[in-house]
C-alpha cells in the first residue's frame, strides 16, 4: 500500500519580511517602524451616515492627530533588526513598515498561512499577537513569555479571514529588567520550485540630478541583503551634469560591485528613460523583474526585497508597487493607492481612501480605513516592480516624454490580466507633487495630451465620458485666469493628438524644445526671480469692501464667480494696469477665483524660486474661446474614431521595434563612443 505523504508536494519554508528599524536612526521616521501611541480608532463610516454635514464632520475628525509625542531615543535602536526597551516599556510593531499586510497576501499569492517567529531577550518580557479586520476592529490573537533570559517564541497564523482587508502584528512589553527584540520574522511554507527569489534590474532615469542619483545608487549598493536580489542596475542619463561626474558617484559604482550600468541618451523624458530600461530588460532577459524607480528618491532597500518576494509568490505575473512618503515630512504618505476615475478619466486617490496621511500624527492602528485592502489601478514609476513577461506580452511605455505613462501602462496590463497591487511596506521618499508647478508651466502639454491618449486608449466611454466636456472648463478656467500660455499648450496638445499616434516617437526628442521656445511670448510663463524686476503695485480703486485674496469664498459665491470670470474678460482692461500690477497672489493664493478679479497681477510660482506678471488680454482671450470651441467640438464628433485609431496603433508603437528606431541615435552607429555609452 503506497504512503499518502509521498503524494504531497514538497514545499519549503521562505521568508516573507522580516522586522526593520531605520538606516540611519532618524527620528522623524520612528512611526512608521515602531509605535509608542496607544489605538484610538476612528468611528464607522457607516455609522456615520449618508449626511454630508455628518460626513464632513467625520472627516475633519480623522484627521486630528491621536500622538501624544512620545519618543524613543535613538540610542535602542541596537540594529537593523534590533531594539532595546526599557524595564516595563510597551511598544508595538502594528506600523507601516513592520504589521504584516496580510489582507493583500491573502488576495493576490499563494500563500495560505504564515509563522511569525520573534525572538528576545529579558525574562517576562511579553509578545503578544493581533489581528485586524477590513473595519478596523482588532483582535487579541495569542501570547507569549520569555521563561529564561532570552527565548525564541512562534505563532502560527491563518490567512483565511482577511479576505477583503487586514493585517498582522504583534506588540512587545518589556520585562521588569528590559528587553531586547533581537528580530521578527514572517514566514511561510511554498512549493518547492518557488523557493528562490527572483532578480530585478532596477531602471533609473535621471536628468541634472547627479548628487541625488549617486547617493541613491550607493543607498541601493550598500544594503548586504538586497546584493543577491540585483541583476543589473541600469541608470538612462539624459542630462548635461552627469551622475558620473558626482563626487558620490565613485563609492556608489564600488558597492554595486560590477552591477551599474549607465546609458548615456538625449532627453526623452521619464516615459523614454523607463522604455529604455525595460528595453535593455528584455532584450537582456537575466532578470526576473525591472524595477522603475526616480532619480529623486531615498530609498527603504527592504522594499525592494519585499516587493521581489510578494511578486515571485503572485498567483499571476503581478506588477507590484511601492508607495511613496513626502521626503520632507518623512511620516507624510502621498497615497495609498490610486486609481483612473473612468467617467473623468483622471487619476485620484482611491474614494475610500485619504492623500498626504500622517503616520506620526495617526497610527495605523488608529486608521480604519488603512484596514480595507486597497485596489489600485496602477502604481506610480517612483517605484514600480514590473515582472519581464508582463513586458513581454503588452510592450514597453508609451512614448509620450511625460506624465501619464504609468498610468496607461497599469490600465494596459490589467486589461491583459495583470493585476497591480501598491504592496505596504515598499516605499520611497519622494519630493512631493504640491512642490511642483506642473499643472501650468510647460508640463501642462503633456498633461493634457497624454490624459486624451490614455483616455482614447481605455475609457470605457463611447466619447470618453466626461473627458471632454472637462476638458473645456478647465480651459475656459485657466482662460479666465489669465494663464494665457497654459490655454495655448493645451490647445496644441489638442491639436498634436489628432495628429494621431504614429506622430509620437518621431517628436518625442524635439517636443520640449519647441514648447519651451513657444512659451517665452506669453508673459504669464515669463519667470523673474527677483520681485523687484516688476513694477510696484498700484491700482485706481482700493479693493471693493477691503476683501483680501486670502478669504476662500463659499459655494455659491463661487458658482457666482464661475458663470461671470468669462464674460468678464471682453471687458476693456483698465489702463494703469498696463503698466502696474493691481495685486500680488501667493503661490497658495493663486486659485481661478482670486486671478479672475484681476487685469494684472504677479503671482508666485509653487516652488517659491520666482513670479510672474499675469496680464489681461481680451483680444487673445476671444482668439483662445473660438478655436477651444471648434476644437472641442471636433474631439466629441470624432472620438470614437480617434480611439480606434489610437487602439490599434498600440502594440506597434509600444513594441520593443519601435523603441529600437528612436534610441537609434545612442545605440547605433551614429552613437557616442562606448566608453561614455557604459560605464
Amino acid at each position: 500500500m503506497s504512503n499518502p505523504t509521498s503524494h504531497r508536494a514538497e514545499t519549503v519554508t521562505r521568508l516573507l519580511q522580516r522586522q526593520i528599524l531605520p538606516l540611519d536612526r532618524d527620528t522623524d521616521v520612528f512611526p512608521l517602524y515602531v509605535d509608542l501611541e496607544d489605538a484610538r480608532l476612528d468611528t464607522d463610516r457607516y455609522d456615520v451616515g449618508g449626511s454630508k454635514a455628518a460626513k464632513d464632520l467625520n472627516n475633519a475628525a480623522i484627521r486630528q492627530s491621536t500622538s501624544t509625542g512620545r519618543k524613543l531615543h535613538p540610542d535602542q535602536i541596537r540594529s537593523r533588526t534590533a531594539l532595546r526597551l526599557e524595564p516595563s516599556q510597551p511598544i508595538s510593531f502594528g506600523t507601516y513598515f513592520n504589521a504584516f499586510p496580510a489582507s493583500y497576501w491573502r488576495r493576490h499569492s499563494i500563500v495560505t498561512d504564515v509563522t511569525l517567529t520573534v525572538r528576545l531577550s529579558g525574562p517576562g518580557s511579553v509578545v503578544t499577537v493581533y489581528k485586524s479586520m477590513a473595519r478596523g476592529h482588532s483582535q487579541q490573537v495569542d501570547s507569549a513569555v520569555v521563561e529564561g533570559e532570552a527565548g525564541e517564541v512562534s505563532f502560527d497564523l491563518p490567512l483565511k479571514p482577511f479576505v477583503d482587508g487586514g493585517w498582522y502584528w504583534y506588540d512587545v512589553v518589556a520585562g521588569d529588567h528590559g528587553c531586547t527584540v533581537e528580530a521578527a520574522e514572517w514566514n511561510a511554507e511554498v512549493p518547492a520550485e518557488r523557493a528562490g527569489h527572483g532578480t530585478v534590474d532596477v531602471c533609473i532615469t535621471t536628468m541634472n540630478r547627479p548628487d541625488f542619483c549617486a547617493k541613491l545608487l550607493h543607498q541601493i549598493g550598500d544594503d548586504e541583503q538586497l546584493a543577491p536580489y540585483l541583476d543589473t542596475v541600469m541608470v538612462m542619463e539624459q542630462g548635461k551634469d552627469l551622475v558620473a561626474e558626482s563626487e558620490y558617484f565613485p563609492a556608489a559604482e564600488a558597492s554595486l560591485q560590477g552591477k551599474l550600468r549607465v546609458l548615456v541618451q538625449g532627453n526623452l523624458g521619464g516615459s523614454g528613460g523607463y522604455a529604455r530600461g525595460q528595453l535593455e530588460s528584455v532584450r537582456k532577459g537575466t532578470a526576473t523583474y525591472a524595477l522603475m524607480m526616480d532619480d529623486d528618491v531615498v530609498c527603504e532597500p527592504e522594499g525592494i526585497m519585499r516587493a521581489v518576494t510578494f511578486g515571485d509568490l503572485a498567483k499571476r505575473p503581478t506588477i507590484v508597487g511601492g508607495h511613496m512618503f513626502n521626503i520632507y515630512h518623512r511620516t507624510q504618505l502621498h497615497s495609498f493607492g490610486e486609481i483612473v476615475q473612468p467617467w473623468r478619466f483622471w487619476w485620484q486617490t482611491r474614494l475610500d481612501g485619504y492623500s498626504q496621511w500622517d503616520f506620526g500624527s495617526r497610527n495605523l492602528r488608529s486608521a480604519r480605513w488603512l484596514h480595507k485592502r486597497a485596489d489600485v489601478d496602477f502604481n506610480g514609476w517612483f517605484m514600480c516592480l514590473i515582472p519581464r513577461v508582463v513586458l513581454e506580452e503588452v510592450g514597453l511605455s508609451l512614448p509620450i516624454f511625460i506624465k501619464w505613462d504609468d498610468s496607461e501602462f497599469g490600465l494596459r496590463a490589467k486589461q491583459a490580466g495583470y493585476p497591480t497591487v501598491s504592496f505596504p511596506g515598499a516605499a520611497v521618499w519622494h519630493i512631493p507633487w504640491s512642490d511642483k508647478n506642473d499643472g501650468v508651466d510647460w508640463q501642462s502639454y503633456f498633461h493634457h495630451r497624454n490624459r486624451i491618449i490614455a483616455a482614447l486608449l481605455h475609457s470605457p466611454y463611447e466619447r470618453g465620458g466626461r473627458m471632454v466636456r472637462e476638458s473645456f472648463n478647465h480651459q475656459v478656467k485657466h482662460l479666465a485666469s489669465l494663464q494665457y500660455s497654459t490655454a495655448e499648450l493645451r490647445h496644441l496638445a489638442m491639436e498634436d493628438v489628432l495628429r494621431g499616434p504614429h506622430a509620437l516617437h518621431g517628436e518625442l526628442a524635439t517636443k520640449l524644445p519647441e514648447i519651451n521656445a513657444f512659451r517665452k511670448q506669453f508673459t504669464d510663463a515669463q519667470l523673474v526671480a527677483d520681485r523687484d524686476d516688476l513694477p510696484p503695485v498700484r491700482r485706481k480703486k482700493p479693493p471693493k469692501k477691503g476683501k483680501a485674496d486670502i478669504e476662500i469664498p463659499g459655494r455659491l459665491s463661487t458658482l457666482i464667480a464661475a458663470g461671470l470670470a468669462p464674460i468678464r474678460q471682453l471687458r476693456p482692461v483698465r489702463a494703469m494696469s498696463r503698466d502696474y500690477p493691481e495685486a500680488e497672489l501667493t503661490a497658495m493664493d493663486s486659485a481661478w477665483y482670486n486671478l479672475v478679479k484681476y487685469d494684472s497681477v504677479v503671482v508666485s510660482m509653487n516652488d517659491g524660486s520666482s513670479v510672474a506678471l499675469y496680464q489681461r488680454q481680451p483680444e487673445q482671450y476671444r482668439d483662445l474661446l473660438k478655436r477651444t470651441i471648434a476644437i472641442h467640438r471636433r474631439f466629441h464628433n470624432e472620438w470614437p474614431r480617434l480611439a480606434q485609431e489610437y487602439r490599434e496603433a498600440l502594440g506597434e508603437i509600444t513594441s520593443p521595434e519601435a523603441w529600437d528606431k528612436t534610441f537609434a541615435p545612442w545605440t547605433g552607429e551614429g552613437a557616442r563612443d562606448a566608453a561614455q555609452e557604459e560605464r
